[in-house]
């Protein structure tokens, strides 16, 4: 955000500025870039500063485990080294065939006790443990070996966090009793993670907030507690206890777009914080992607364009744009294009690796998508996106168990991804075991209750579970979502009828409807779930309605102030459509309406489809009549 602001117009005028070596040069930055700390801390901090920049460049130098060491000696391993921490160091003479002792050698790391831990500041303590976390992800990732290998998952764990854990808890046990207690808030955040890694949710988030609250310009801080809000009541809860800020408005935004919130208010605090920051890469990336989840898929593109315009070097985001690109019809040429900007920009960033995976998929390329893919879980295997896409193309693979693996590594990751909710229930779906695909298909149904293809699953699980009640309700919601996505803003609302009159009927949220552009496969599976379950009259006041989306609405049926020309006018003859009107043709026969069985039929014929089958309906209905003609003209036996 350093380089959203917009440009001074006084930039000639530096001579009258407040000069660098004054106090008051220092005193607007004091609070953002120096957290708040106490006496006795910043003493600390003067006494141990050649240690800590010593420290400083190790962490640079990605030496964590010297850099821990050069702050707590304490954690320097007494022993050679040995990741398993399980057994103390111990020789023992085993006997062996040739009656030589065999030194077995498990080293741990000496704990020195507490009174011989040395006093260290605030920012000193975080230095240091955070790099020995870091080295434990480091070492974790190397002992999980290849992507979806036997070691890489759960399995493996970082072994630093127990000792990170102890020191923490000394440590803020020791400070409790102590008068002087200001913190700066990064020991609460490094204390927040540790009990993230071990399932400690509820407890985290305690943490993080007292973070935030104590230093409101760590990032990761709000990052980290994004992760664990999983419904906008929980986030409205949270907020009350922070206090308002930039920072803290920022994360009302960036929470808001990880749960699929593509309102009209939070746009507003989007332009709103745009006026203060009007260059921001990543307001415009949360506007872009705000409409990617409400599938407006041409101006989300149009912003990732702007972006890349202002913004050629930077690759965050990116990833989303090429979804967007790949689900887009014609933009394959433009696909192509942005792999080939972000391999030239950086080849070794996950994003990159997500691009040019999406590239080849667009192609049929499955086996390379998979390799590049796995490439950017090897950089970085937190990666979200990067799991939820690899499932994709194992599904294409026709490797239902890694797809499974896949989708399951990226809920682990983000519990509010319902594309990987979804392919897990399509991967149970393809085992046939029904009852597991259907609860995660309700679970992507919560997370994205807008979508018409979320409901159609989880109406399409009900269905082969057997339980077709629920089903058709299910089904009913997806023709709801969709009504609600297309329609809303012409007034057409959401409720569509049927033309039955029946006293149940009439309380159903779908019996408003007398046209318009409905899903005519998700009409005709409501129909069949109800002659199934022997509703004859519902059934066919379904079809009737599939057969209606042919044709858009009767003029006398659209809202008044709405122009006719922004009403859809039908999808036209389907194969569905067709399906339906041979079940109403067939229903119309059976109740001996021949006048309405034969325009059917001979609307069948005109249309191409089972031809056959309605001529048999004809001549069936001519046969009844006794081969009277009357009403029949025009018949197509020929």
């Amino acid at each position: 955000m350093l380089n959203s602001l917009p440009e001074s117009e006084t930039e000639d005028n530096l001579d009258e500025d407040t000069e660098i070596d004054s106090p008051e040069g220092d005193a607007s930055n004091d609070t953002i870039f120096n957290p708040p700390s106490s006496t006795t801390d910043a003493r600390l901090q003067r006494k141990e500063l050649p240690k800590f920049l010593m420290a400083k460049s190790l962490f640079d130098c990605r030496e964590y485990d010297r850099c821990a060491a050069t702050l707590l000696p304490s954690l320097i391993p007494q022993q050679p080294i040995n990741r398993d921490q399980g057994q103390p160091y111990t020789t023992i003479g085993r006997a062996t065939g040739k009656g030589e002792a065999r030194a077995t050698a498990s080293p741990r790391i000496v704990q020195t006790p507490a009174s011989q831990t040395p006093r260290l500041s605030q920012k000193s303590l975080f230095l240091a443990l955070y790099a020995k976390y870091i080295a434990g992800e480091k070492r974790k990732e190397e002992d999980s070996e290849m992507i979806l290998g036997p070691a890489d998952g759960p399995i493996t764990m970082n072994k630093e966090l127990t000792t990170i854990s102890t020191t923490l808890d000394r440590y803020f046990s020791e400070r409790s009793s102590e008068a002087e207690t200001q913190s700066d808030g990064f020991l609460e955040y490094l204390y927040a993670v540790i009990l993230l890694k071990t399932k400690n949710e509820a407890l985290a988030k305690t943490w993080l907030i007292r973070s935030v609250s104590l230093y409101e310009w760590n990032w990761g801080a709000w990052q980290e507690l994004t992760s664990l809000i999983d419904s906008i009541e929980e986030l409205s809860e949270i907020c009350q206890h922070i206090k308002p800020s930039m920072p803290a408005f920022l994360f009302q935004i960036h929470c808001s777009q990880e749960l699929y919130q593509a309102n009209d208010q939070i746009h507003d605090k989007i332009t709103q914080i745009s006026n203060v920051f009007p260059n921001s890469a990543f307001l415009q990336t949360q506007r872009a992607l705000l409409h990617y989840h409400a599938k407006d898929f041409e101006e989300a593109a149009r912003i990732f364009t702007s972006i890349m315009a202002d913004h050629p070097y930077r690759l965050d985001s990116l990833d989303s744009y090429s979804n967007i690109l790949y689900v887009m019809e014609g933009q394959r040429p433009r696909l192509s294009y942005l792999a080939s900007i972000a391999s030239a920009t950086d080849k070794f960033r996950p994003e990159t690796c997500c691009i040019i995976g999406n590239h080849y998929s667009k192609s049929s390329e499955h086996e390379k998508a998979v390799m590049y893919f796995r490439r950017a879980l090897t950089l970085d295997r937190s990666f979200l996106s990067a799991w939820t896409l690899m499932g994709h193309e194992y599904l294409e693979l026709k490797n239902t168990q890694a797809a499974i693996e896949s989708y399951r590594r990226a809920v682990d990751a983000n519990k509010k991804d319902y594309r990987a909710w979804h392919g897990l229930g399509l991967g149970y779906e393809i085992l046939d075991m029904n009852s597991y695909a259907l609860y995660y298909f309700q679970r992507a149904a919560a997370l994205q209750p807008w979508d018409p293809k979320m409901w159609a699953a989880v109406g399409e699980a009900f269905k082969r579970c057997g339980k077709l009640g629920n089903a058709v309700k299910a089904f009913k919601r997806a023709l709801a979502a969709q009504s609600h996505a297309e329609n809303g803003d012409l007034g057409l609302g959401v409720s569509f009828a049927a033309s039955t009159a029946s006293s149940a009927a009439a309380l159903d949220p779908l019996m408003g409807a007398v046209g318009g552009r409905l899903n005519a496969d998700v009409l005709f599976e409501i129909a069949c779930l109800y002659e199934q379950m022997d509703d004859m009259h519902e059934a066919a006041a379904y079809m009737e309605l599939c057969l209606a989306q042919e044709d858009g609405p009767e003029e006398e049926d659209i809202p008044p102030g709405v122009m006719p020309s922004a009403v859809p006018t039908g999808i036209g003859v389907t194969q569905t459509t067709s399906r339906a009107r041979l079940w109403l043709s067939r229903w119309c026969f059976a109740r001996q309406e021949w006048q309405r069985a034969t325009e059917l039929a001979n609307e069948l014929c005109q249309d191409g489809f089972e031809v056959e089958e309605a001529k048999a309906l004809i001549r069936d209905v001519r046969a009844r009549l006794g081969g009277d003609a009357v009403g029949l003209e025009g018949t197509h036996l020929a």
